[in-house]
């Protein structure tokens, strides 16, 4: 029996880390993405009835592309009743063929067969969540089940989502030639987009969902770490990477026993993953000796100074207001300015944030974490009455039973002091959520 155990978890383990490969280039070979995925799905079901019995391959993906492009080839020669399919043992030798095939897919043909799959997955024509549900099916793996599950939504919905996916790529005609330099970093940037989403779907779980969305947050690293092994030089992929190790390594400490939001500050960091976080500082120190800065790795130094401090009172704040400044030349927008005025608030005192996030009043009207920022500045400067107002307003606003525990929580303090100096409650001062 645990003969059997062991044979399904390393014969698992090498389909998954084959699938975006082998996957690539069979699209390349038959170019419609549900014959490449049939093909790849019997070959893995050859692997399981071949490995056990005669060993693992030379190379695993070679192997299931020659199986899956024999399959696939056998399939349309089937239905025009021209020959059977081949034999168990012509398909299963490891001998010349597979090794001729593992020779023709270098480095370089395995980087654009991968690129050019990931890149389909992230087509602009289609949404962000069908562009995620596509890539968690298509170079993941996961089952239609999983990626339900993640996304609360039905089996049935689901399916939908990615059948409308695969056609809208079948409309658009996408070419299949290697792409070209400024092709290759323009698809680069999308699918580093496509992995962050992925990471955020994770991230954003709370109460009842974190079991069902948490695992995204292990997929996008995944798929980060391939990229990476891709771009090894790129320095927003280093930084992509860091980022999400130096979030996700907090997750076990980001809620308490009854799913409740513990802010970074209040965070037990015994808890924190020292390995995942010293692995995402190495990262991002690599990435900034290549001096071309870009918006993951001006995340990921923010997170990496977080990570870093051994208490909250040692977090270097002035540095990281002075890298939500560069974030904010690189990619404006008003959630980053939001994040700064926690810095500032940090730094200058809660009225200098207050008169940062004034102007953004209008556009962030309907985003939870303004209002309930807002609250803590007032709250920490004595407005108590303003401050219950914008707490209230967070709480009309919150996408989740934790973040509205978490602003309860706030007006029940308010209560509590009862027209005292609430300001002097540190609780009260804003804090990143992680």
């Amino acid at each position: 029996m645990s003969d059997i155990a062991s044979d399904l978890a390393w014969i698992d383990a090498a389909l998954t880390s084959s699938r975006p490969q082998a996957l690539g280039a069979l699209l390349r070979y038959f170019r419609d993405l549900d014959l490449a995925e049939e093909a790849y799905q019997n070959a893995c079901l050859r692997a399981l009835r071949s490995w056990p019995q005669n060993g693992p391959p030379r190379d695993p993906t070679a192997w299931l592309i020659m199986v899956g492009r024999n399959s696939g080839i056998d399939d349309a020669r089937r239905r025009n009743r021209l020959r059977e399919l081949p034999s168990e043992d012509a398909i299963s030798d490891t001998g010349d063929a597979e090794g001729e095939i593992a020779e023709r897919l270098d480095g370089s043909h395995y980087r654009d067969d991968i690129l050019r799959l990931l890149f389909i997955c992230c087509h602009p024509q289609l949404p962000a969540t069908q562009q995620i549900a596509l890539a968690l099916r298509i170079v993941s793996g996961l089952t239609v089940k999983q990626i339900a599950r993640a996304f609360l939504v039905t089996e049935a919905a689901m399916e939908q989502r990615i059948t409308r996916a695969k056609a809208a790529v079948a409309r658009a005609d996408v070419p299949f030639e290697a792409p070209g330099a400024v092709e290759r970093g323009e698809r680069l940037a999308a699918v580093a987009a496509m992995v962050y989403l992925v990471f955020n779907e994770g991230y954003s779980a709370s109460g009842d969902t974190i079991e069902e969305r948490a695992p995204l947050c292990d997929e996008a690293i995944r798929l980060a770490r391939l990229l990476l092994r891709l771009f090894p030089a790129e320095p927003e992929i280093m930084g992509l990477l860091s980022l999400l190790l130096s979030q996700h390594a907090r997750s076990a400490a980001r809620y308490d026993a009854g799913g409740g939001i513990v802010l970074l500050d209040d965070q037990d960091r015994g808890r924190w993953n020292g390995p995942m976080i010293a692995e995402g500082m190495a990262l991002i120190d690599k990435a900034m000796r290549h001096r071309r800065s870009g918006p993951y790795q001006v995340q990921a130094a923010i997170a990496a100074l977080h990570s870093g401090a051994a208490s909250p009172d040692q977090t270097d704040w002035t540095q990281i207001e002075l890298l939500y400044r560069t974030l904010e030349m690189l990619q404006p927008s008003p959630v980053v300015t939001l994040n700064r005025a926690v810095a500032v608030s940090k730094v200058e005192g809660p009225q200098a944030a207050l008169d940062l996030i004034a102007p953004l009043a209008k556009r962030l009207a309907g985003y939870f974490n303004y209002h309930g920022v807002r609250g803590a500045l007032l709250l920490r400067l004595g407005r108590a009455g303003e401050a219950r107002c914008a707490f209230d307003q967070a709480i009309a606003l919150a996408g989740t039973t934790a973040e509205a525990a978490h602003i309860r929580m706030h007006i029940d303090r308010l209560t509590a002091v009862d027209g005292g100096d609430s300001s002097r409650h540190p609780s009260n001062a804003p804090s990143t959520p992680e």
